[in-house]
């Protein structure tokens, strides 16, 4: 039996066409083969150089073939103008996904029905894209606890990203999810390591998470789509029936760090959906084309997986942006090294020396800064090879508008979205707000058949889960702190406390401990200073008024009992008398010979009298007699060796007769002695 084909025309040799040759003015339109569109197309471009305008080209010649394509626009403009150019014959394939239409919403869970083989993956792209989106306070253990949470909540039918909060500050709900988690190193951390954190370093941990989290679900715009637990697309049945995929996440809208957290995930749903596709053979895959537009705002670390992995797929990337450096460490090689085409509009300076090695010899640097606006340089792959680099005018828009749009708009919400007030009904009583609500996984957003299936899953995982001993996750959020028991000492009601207690003193529960309070209060209170003593009565005995005081000592009255020995003491000397003296007085003679009388000035107040300035060099002695001169015995301050008497002389050591010099020396005479001297002549010594 042979195969039915694919499609009705020869697809293989199919071209899709973009632009014209400008060499010598000969204009020629040229396009790409579908082989080669396999090896992905890069576009790099200043804006207003004409990359939208070619990339429009492109998908309207791909959805007037018939193909199967998503177009993710980040400004909202290209998306609504695509929906003017469908066919009438194409306008039931058209998905339009507007965040935007908040009457509308369309359902997307990333979490919903994942290959157990795919787990990690989808782990590891939700991390991708919150690690890109929160680079700021982005961690280890954020994400270590981030990773382990979305983990268990692919283990739990009915789950979404509004699990992730609720997982880590409901108790209730934990304990649901950890009863059903299949990996045991997941449900470890959860049993053992998460239960067993103390209440403050939970707080801590978890509070990044809560943070960046909450602010994407806070907004009522993302939450009505990411919290249906039931997808309204699918991609892969996207995929597969060729289908126009048109994402409109227009930054002005929705916010810009919403568009790249949904765009991202969307990516990375398309990306495992196109993996998925390795139960068809190979030759049976359709070919799907995605475009992005500005794709760096959604360049995560899994998107070099992507162009890497997925031409074996059918998964053909036309991605565009405008310079080189929006790109990280991880994606850019990634790029340059997978890229089959390479379409160079006007870049600046450093992006055209990165690019001079792409398109050297034949165009240098300064060939690629001063391109005119709309045209190219590029390397075209042709059969598997990549060209020689030329130059080449894109195409101006083609095609004409159908005016399809209301009729898309109208067909699509038909098809894949819900009124608003049914999403939001349906996200309270899975919140658990309204009263009576029973919280079972996903019961209250999906029908009741639904919700059957889900609890007939949840018997057989709670089956075949593996058994995991451990402490419970505590309702209380104090896991692992011990409790201790206390009763009331009046109604003797018991009460558990976080500390020990001390067990002499009396212990109220709340009723009693105001009771005891007021009664308390209600007391008369005694003078602050009662007669005979300075402190007053209070809890716990008497005060310090009430003790007995010992008897003040006064001078001549002996204590009431023995007094402890006391070290001995030094004996007291009274200190001596100090007068200040004058020089006269202490040399015994008026040494300066200019000194004035002192007048006695009787307006002055009576102080002492100052000593008189000596002339210069009266004060001049003999070397060998000043240690003779002492000051009188009677004005001299007596010191230690006054009071216990000088100890005794050493014995006086044999005078050293000095060497001679063979210089006759001039005996001292009584003048020397006395201060006064002849003066030298020439050649004399003075004798000590």
């Amino acid at each position: 039996m042979v195969a039915k084909p694919l499609y009705d025309h020869d697809h293989e040799n199919e071209i899709n066409v973009f632009a014209e040759t400008n060499f010598r003015n000969q204009r020629r339109r040229f396009g790409i083969k579908t082989d080669d569109r396999r090896r992905h197309m890069y576009l790099i471009g200043k804006t207003g150089m004409g990359k939208t305008t070619l990339i429009e080209n492109m998908v309207i010649s791909d959805i007037n073939a018939g193909h199967g394509l998503a177009y993710i626009d980040p400004h909202g403009d290209t998306a609504q103008k695509l929906l003017d150019y469908i066919p009438a014959s194409r306008v039931n394939d058209v998905v339009y996904f507007n965040p935007a239409d908040q009457d509308f919403p369309i359902g997307f869970n990333i979490l919903e029905s994942v290959d157990p083989a795919k787990k990690h993956l989808v782990a590891a792209g939700l991390m991708g894209v919150f690690k890109k989106i929160w680079p700021d306070v982005w961690s280890a253990r954020m994400e270590y606890i981030l990773l382990n949470t979305v983990l268990a909540l692919l283990d739990y039918p009915g789950a979404t990203l509004l699990g992730i909060n609720r997982l880590l500050v409901d108790p209730e709900y934990r304990a649901k999810v950890v009863a059903l988690i299949q990996d045991p190193v997941v449900k470890t951390f959860w049993v053992k390591e998460f239960a067993a954190f103390s209440e403050k370093y939970r707080t801590e941990a978890i509070a990044p998470v809560q943070n960046k989290v909450g602010q994407f679900l806070s907004a009522a715009i993302i939450r009505n789509i990411v919290a249906q637990v039931k997808s309204t697309i699918d991609m892969r049945d996207i995929m597969d029936n060729q289908k126009i995929f048109i994402l409109n996440l227009a930054k002005g809208l929705i916010g810009e760090e919403n568009a790249r957290l949904l765009g991202a995930m969307i990516i990375t749903r398309l990306q495992l959906a196109a993996m998925e596709r390795v139960d068809i053979p190979e030759a049976q895959r359709r070919d799907f084309y995605l475009y992005v537009d500005e794709f760096q705002n959604f360049a995560t670390d899994s998107f070099a997986n992507i162009l890497s992995e997925a031409r074996k797929y059918r998964l053909n990337i036309i991605i565009a942006h405008q310079y080189v450096e929006q790109l990280d460490e991880v994606v850019k090689p990634a790029v340059f090294g997978n890229v089959g085409t390479i379409v160079a509009f006007r870049v600046g300076g450093e992006d055209s020396e990165l690019l001079e090695s792409e398109f050297s010899p034949r165009f240098m640097a300064t060939d690629l800064v001063n391109l005119a606006k709309y045209d190219v340089y590029l390397k075209l792959m042709i059969d598997g090879v990549a060209s020689e680099p030329f130059s080449a005018s894109t195409l101006p828009p083609i095609g004409k508008p159908t005016a399809s749009e209301d009729k898309v708009v109208k067909v699509s919400r038909q098809r894949y979205a819900q009124p608003r007030a049914v999403v939001e009904d349906k996200v309270l009583r899975w919140s658990g707000i309204e009263s009576g609500t029973t919280d079972q996984p996903g019961a209250a957003i999906i029908t009741e058949e639904e919700s059957e299936e889900l609890r007939e899953k949840i018997r057989v995982m709670e089956a075949s889960s593996p058994k995991i001993s451990g402490p419970a996750p505590a309702a209380d959020g104090a896991a692992g702190k011990p409790m201790f028991e206390i009763t009331c000492s009046v109604c003797g009601k018991p009460q558990k406390l976080s500390f020990e207690p001390d067990r002499s003193r009396p212990w109220y529960c709340k009723d009693h401990l105001e009771e005891r309070r007021k009664q308390l209060e209600s007391r008369p209170r005694p003078p602050m200073r009662p007669p005979g003593g300075s402190g007053s009565a209070g809890f716990g005995g008497p005060g310090r008024g009430d003790r007995p005081r010992p008897p003040r000592r006064t001078s001549g009255s002996a204590s009431s009992g023995p007094r402890p020995p006391q070290p001995p003491r030094r004996p007291e000397v009274a200190a001596p008398d100090v007068k200040p003296v004058s020089l006269s007085a202490m040399f015994g003679k008026d040494l300066s010979k200019d000194a004035e009388p002192e007048v006695e000035n009787e307006d002055r107040p009576s102080t002492p009298p100052a000593s008189p300035k000596p002339a210069f060099g009266a004060g001049l002695v003999d070397l060998k007699d000043a240690g003779k001169r002492q000051p009188p015995a009677e004005t001299r301050p007596k010191g230690l060796l006054d009071v216990i008497g000088a100890p005794p002389k050493p014995a006086a050591k044999p005078a050293v007769k000095p060497a001679s010099t063979g210089k006759p020396r001039r005996e001292s005479t009584k003048d020397d002695e006395e201060g006064g001297g002849k003066p030298l002549k020439p050649g004399e010594v003075i004798k000590f």
